[in-house]
């Protein structure tokens, strides 16, 4: 007796198939695609020693060898810090509890091996007892964790997603940092990647939160750990218009919430797309000199967001933490930003015009004072920081160095002097910050060389800026006195009988023309 199939039957059959022939690749794919998870737990049970717990969950990954290390630096604080050497009690456990085989193949660097394609966990401890921005820090009134200090990546894994969950000393109430935050849980964190993850530093404790303030729509805070006593109110105001007078060199703002980390008293700061972590102490913010000095360092952080984390020279990203990133152009990076503190904090109509000409004067003298500016240039002095350190003076050596910090705000302010004269004031070092930030950052998405820097100031100064780049690439004498008159300015300069110090001092002169006097009042935006 034959048996017939209905056609009702065959008709599921077909539409089962094609679903599966549709489906399946997609499932397949989906999940060849799936990237491996990272889920990171850091505890502080024991502050009083200055003990960080790490544990590390890892699930997904498909090698049975796995390379955890610690990087050697953190972007922003150009040294090798050897952070690997503050861990201890290093150990791996395989899903089942096991513990699996560890080897230690470089000096930061843990080999794990384990059955691949199942999940594992680390863990180790880290010790974090020095004060100090580029490192972490615990003790029994608060917690900096420092990401590169703290959290390991994957050896050739960087842009691998990552989740953090941060469980804070009993009693400790707040957290302050710029990682997403994972909806409805105020202790846990993602960062799309390690770059990321390293650029997002934590603040951990009862810390006090001054108003926030905005600005083209878009939320600033100020988030400190004991941050002193001083008129909050009157602060925020003046940091406020500051903050202004950066994003006015630019005209855009590239972030959509900004958070200054005050990390406690001291001496230091570090950059971020999104946040800054400072040193700071409110204290003595009544006195205007401390105001001024204050204004300037966060100006200065916060102008950093823009020149170096985006407008970057080329070999500042992708970054490699496992060893110096060198490049010649700190000086822009640095060197520039110490010019554009001066000119927010003037412009935002907070510095008088005496006390931004002595700010750049103050850098002319520690520069002509310095031995070592018979010896090494300025693309030398970014080049070398590494060893020479970032201020240049090697101890125990003779002074063969100088800092980008006291030549590069010099050199910028004769660029700025420079391109304003060839253009009739119409164009300015503001111009040329703004070419990078457009040209380089939003539209190649990548860094600039050394020659597309000169480039940009000659093109936007429609003449050749070889002689001022003379300043930059040799040790040659800076003619300050035909650059200063551009603007209406002078210099003078007179020995100290006590030390034989030459000082400098840069001043207006008593009748200038329309043109300097026009060119002095757009520099300093009056």
């Amino acid at each position: 007796m034959k048996k017939f199939v209905s056609v009702k039957f065959l008709k599921y059959i077909l539409i089962f198939g094609i679903v599966i022939y549709i489906k399946l690749p997609y499932v397949l794919g989906q999940e060849k695609n799936r990237k491996p998870e990272l889920h990171y737990t850091v505890s502080m049970t024991d502050p009083a020693n200055h003990l960080y717990k790490v544990d590390l969950e890892c699930n997904g990954w498909t090698s049975d060898t796995i390379d955890f290390k610690m990087p050697q630096w953190m972007p922003g604080y150009y040294q090798i810090m050897n952070y690997y050497k503050e861990v201890s009690a290093f150990s791996a456990k395989s899903a089942d509890g096991k513990n699996v085989s560890i080897t230690i193949p470089a000096e930061n660097t843990w080999r794990v091996v384990v059955p691949g394609k199942k999940g594992f966990r680390i863990s180790y401890n880290l010790k974090a007892e020095r004060r100090f921005v580029a490192n972490s820090f615990l003790d029994t009134t608060h917690g900096y964790i420092v990401p590169p200090a703290t959290f390991m990546y994957i050896k050739n894994n960087i842009n691998t997603p990552v989740r953090i969950t941060v469980k804070p000393y009993t009693g400790w109430g707040k957290i302050a940092t710029g990682l997403e935050q994972v909806k409805g849980k105020a202790d846990e964190f993602t960062a799309p990647d390690f770059d990321i993850l390293y650029d997002c530093p934590l603040l951990v404790g009862n810390l006090d939160e001054l108003p926030s303030f905005q600005v083209r729509g878009v939320k600033h805070r100020f988030i400190a750990f004991n941050p002193g006593v001083f008129d909050r109110k009157e602060f925020i105001d003046a940091l406020q218009k500051t903050i202004e007078a950066g994003v006015e060199i630019i005209g855009e703002i590239p972030y959509s919430e900004y958070t200054f980390i005050g990390i406690g008293p001291g001496y230091g700061g570090i950059e971020h797309l999104n946040n800054t972590t400072v040193s700071f102490s409110g204290n003595n913010l009544d006195n205007p000199d401390a105001m001024e000095r204050v204004l300037k360092f966060l100006a200065h952080e916060y102008f950093h967001h823009y020149n170096v984390k985006r407008i970057r020279p080329y070999e500042l990203g992708p970054f490699d933490y496992d060893r110096e990133n060198n490049t010649n152009l700190l000086w822009v990076s640095e060197g520039l930003s110490v010019y554009y503190e001066y000119l927010m904090v003037r412009r935002a109509g907070l510095m008088s015009d005496e006390d931004l000409l002595s700010s750049i004067a103050g850098n002319i003298s520690t520069f002509e004072n310095d031995p070592g500016r018979n010896f090494q240039s300025l693309i030398g002095s970014s080049y070398n920081t590494w060893s020479d350190g970032p201020f240049g003076n090697k101890p125990g050596t003779q002074d063969k160095s100088i800092s980008y910090y006291e030549k590069g705000p010099v050199i910028g302010f004769i660029l700025d002097l420079s391109i304003r004269n060839a253009t009739k004031n119409n164009k300015s070092l503001d111009d040329v910050m703004r070419f990078l930030y457009y040209h380089y950052y939003k539209k190649l998405q990548r860094g600039f060389t050394d020659a597309e820097f000169q480039k940009a100031c000659e093109d936007i100064a429609g003449i050749s800026l070889a002689g001022e780049f003379e300043y930059v690439n040799t040790t040659k004498e800076i003619d300050y006195a035909e650059y200063l008159s551009y603007a209406g300015l002078r210099i003078s300069e007179e020995k100290t009988n006590s030390t034989g110090k030459r000082k400098f001092t840069v001043s207006r002169i008593d009748n200038p023309d329309q043109s300097q006097l026009d060119m002095y009042r757009s520099m300093a935006g009056k």
